[in-house]
């Protein structure tokens, strides 16, 4: 089954060099304060966290906006918590096979890998062609014609930034109200 969703790969940069030159267990703190970043930006942007890739993660979004934010969020929150490392991330909007329930397989999940491969620093990146509309508080600065490794031709990519609207939720009062019958 072919579904519509925005993916995001997210990766701390200089993880593996932070390991080596403080080992295991500074790094196993930065890591473990950085996933909890991710799920409580995730909870609060409405994303799914579909892998967990070592230092790393996959997200699905059904909105592009919602992914939007969780990446710019998570940027944020994270730059104080998991310094000296920073985040960078890719993300790609397009069809893409559901495999067996909890995967996903398809041009825009290869895509949205590799422009966090090509990430560096604190970037987040996304195909030009990909962007459908920006939330408030977002921009997106072009970085150039990018090539990357899987894709034939150049491909027009832009870096996001800005602050985007604080998230409206709803779940302060789950506890009060009537439930769904």
């Amino acid at each position: 089954m072919r579904v519509p969703r925005t993916f995001v790969f997210v990766d701390l940069s200089g993880f593996t060099n932070y390991t080596a030159a403080f080992g295991d267990d500074a790094a196993g703190r930065i890591l473990s304060a950085f996933r909890t970043i991710v799920r409580t930006v995730a909870s609060e942007r409405g994303v799914r966290i579909a892998k967990w890739l070592g230092d790393g993660c996959m997200v699905v979004a059904v909105d592009q906006s919602d992914a939007i934010e969780f990446v710019l969020d998570l940027d944020r929150l994270s730059n104080e918590v998991c310094a000296p490392l920073t985040v960078r991330s890719g993300l790609a909007t397009g069809h893409a096979l559901l495999f067996e329930g909890d995967d996903y397989i398809g041009s825009a999940v290869n895509m949205a890998s590799r422009l966090c491969d090509h990430a560096k620093g604190v970037e987040a990146l996304m195909p030009t062609m990909h962007i459908e509309r920006l939330p408030a508080g977002v921009t997106a600065n072009s970085v150039g014609e990018v090539e990357l490794r899987g894709f034939p031709g150049s491909i027009d990519v832009v870096a996001l930034s800005g602050v985007p609207q604080a998230a409206e939720s709803d779940t302060s009062d789950l506890w009060t109200r009537t439930p769904f019958i």
